[in-house]
């Protein structure tokens, strides 16, 4: 793994987390417990800060990052950010579940139990309503997530990761 410190900020790494060997984090980056940074993912926080709650897994090629001076990178508890997926200056709430190669532009909030569908492009400053599922180019609700939804996709990723993660520690 890459951790290396940028403008005198050094990540800092919570709990019981997992680091794949050539993941990348640097800079003002902080995570909570039982999260994991799977295979080149990485993770900037260069040019402003990243958070990030317990829980949060980051698949394998996604990139978060900020944009200098401007806007930061907020991301909540029971995250799934899904393999080659853009997070990008943005607030993402708790138990989101974010598609394979989805793109969260700068200014957007996603908030909570919502789903990112794979490939959506969420633009600038989109506002996706709690407990909402997006997807397309640009991205655009398309249905509400149900409680059977939420469970089985949300949450069972979520706490799938903490298993997998387990397995290489």
């Amino acid at each position: 793994m890459i951790l290396k410190s940028v403008r005198g900020k050094s990540p800092e790494i919570g709990n019981d987390c997992f680091i794949a060997e050539n993941a990348t984090i640097v800079g003002e980056v902080s995570m909570g417990d039982q999260c994991s940074i799977w295979y080149n993912a990485v993770i900037r926080g260069d040019v402003h800060f990243i958070k990030m709650g317990n829980k949060v897994n980051v698949q394998d090629g996604a990139v978060i990052h900020c944009t200098y001076q401007k806007s930061p990178t907020t991301i909540g508890n029971n995250v799934s950010i899904g393999h080659n997926a853009i997070v990008h200056g943005c607030t993402v709430k708790d138990n989101v579940l974010i598609g394979m190669g989805s793109i969260i532009m700068d200014d957007c909030i996603v908030e909570s139990n919502s789903i990112i569908a794979a490939g959506a492009v969420l633009t600038k400053g989109t506002h996706v309503e709690e407990g909402s599922i997006y997807a397309g180019m640009p991205a655009k609700k398309i249905k509400d997530v149900s409680p059977e939804l939420s469970s089985e996709e949300i949450d069972r990723i979520a706490n799938a990761y903490v298993t997998y993660s387990s397995w290489f520690k």
